[in-house]
């Protein structure tokens, strides 16, 4: 029994890091019986472990690239008689640290679009190390141009559960809808379930958890703008924006960071109980002129890390969205064998992820997505010089 035991806990251990619908079935499960703090402190103590381990036995490796970088291509020819926006094109930032970085960090890669093959990339992808103690951590960032894409948001199949009169009648169908297949880009995970911060969400003119004052707010105004910043920013307009859903405080607001994130240690953005905040993390962010969008993903990375990173690859402001490791996620789609069903494709390696998130199997948690606005729309916005 003694020998079985340690066996079991590292058998568990690894089964969660490869079913993943298996670590949130447990932790749900469990905090039903004995309510989330012990799960919670359970879960930090894990992670605790995990980081010390590889602190360990993970010291001598080396920042580790995810993917090639090929050759840049040339822009293609453009139509005169068609306005047409310039081409997306995003400028290479430098490794955040010159003597602890992979190959490729920082390197601007075009994200294929496979619904339309040829067609000129509308999002690029780049990847980082932002912590010189661990070579292992690894930030990858997607770039969107918000020019010629449209974020949308959905209310999860169950989360965030609704606290409001309408969000309680609400019909949640938890996946993309049929109608923008063709033109999906990607998606990504949302935030935090309502016990972890009771964070606010309005999605299709609906409230379902109402404001939470100073929470960091992604919006979408009524021309297709997407903003993030605290909630007062939006408060006295909040019913004419599109969407919002609310995040812990905004990592960097107006160019600034926050004040909580000048030391590694901070936990208001999740840590463990022993103060260490080693986690998967996500974040979304905009560029000043916002018409670029940020999408990253973190793994064994502290707030404070995940923030610079975003920031290094062109952030102005971020929030953070949701964190450990089954739930920060970046898919494209493809359709099965050139002409079948769609089926979601990582943008790196690691995420846990089953093909039919988002597009088919009801996505229990709130998450976005994006599409191809239409060529009339981008002809539209270039012929007004925007």
């Amino acid at each position: 029994m003694l020998a079985m035991g340690p066996i079991l806990v590292v058998g568990l251990w690894v089964a969660i890091h490869r079913v993943p619908w298996l670590g949130p079935l447990l932790a749900d499960t469990a905090r039903s019986v004995v309510g989330p703090g012990p799960i919670a402190k359970l879960e930090d103590v894990a992670y605790g472990v995990e980081d010390r381990w590889n602190r360990v036995w993970r010291r001598n490796d080396v920042p580790e690239a995810y993917w090639e970088v090929p050759e840049p291509v040339a822009p293609p020819t453009r139509e005169a008689a068609v306005p047409q926006l310039p081409p997306f094109r995003m400028q290479d930032v430098p490794p955040m640290h010159k003597a602890w970085s992979a190959p490729g960090d920082g390197v601007w890669v075009p994200v294929e679009d496979k619904l339309h093959p040829g067609a000129s990339p509308r999002m690029f992808k780049t990847l980082l190390h932002p912590d010189r103690n661990r070579s292992w951590t690894a930030v990858t960032v997607v770039a969107v141009d918000l020019r010629q894409v449209r974020l949308h948001l959905v209310a999860g199949r169950w989360e965030p559960k609704a606290t409001e009169k309408d969000g309680l009648s609400y019909k949640r169908t938890g996946i993309v809808p049929d109608s923008a297949h063709d033109d999906l880009l990607g998606a990504f995970n949302g935030g935090f379930k309502l016990e972890h911060g009771r964070y606010g969400m309005r999605v299709d003119g609906v409230t379902l958890v109402r404001p939470r004052p100073k929470a960091c707010t992604i919006a979408m105004d009524g021309e297709d703008r997407v903003e993030v910043g605290s909630w007062e920013r939006f408060a006295e307009r909040h019913e004419q924006l599109t969407w919002w859903r609310q995040t812990p405080a905004c990592m960097w607001e107006q160019g600034k960071l926050h004040v909580g994130l000048r030391v590694d240690d901070n936990t208001a953005w999740g840590a463990t109980v022993d103060g260490d905040t080693i986690i998967r993390r996500s974040a979304l962010g905009v560029r000043e002129d916002g018409e670029v969008l940020y999408v990253g993903i973190g793994d064994s990375t502290t707030a404070r890390a995940m923030a610079m990173a975003m920031s290094h690859a062109g952030a102005y402001e971020v929030a953070q969205l949701d964190v450990n490791w089954s739930f920060p996620k970046f898919l494209t789609f493809e359709r099965r064998d050139g002409a079948g069903e769609l089926v979601g494709v990582p943008i790196a390696k690691g995420f846990e992820y089953e093909e039919d998130d988002f597009v088919r199997k009801p996505y229990a948690r709130d998450f976005f997505y994006l599409t191809r606005k239409s060529t009339e729309e981008i002809a539209r916005a270039a012929g007004e010089g925007t």
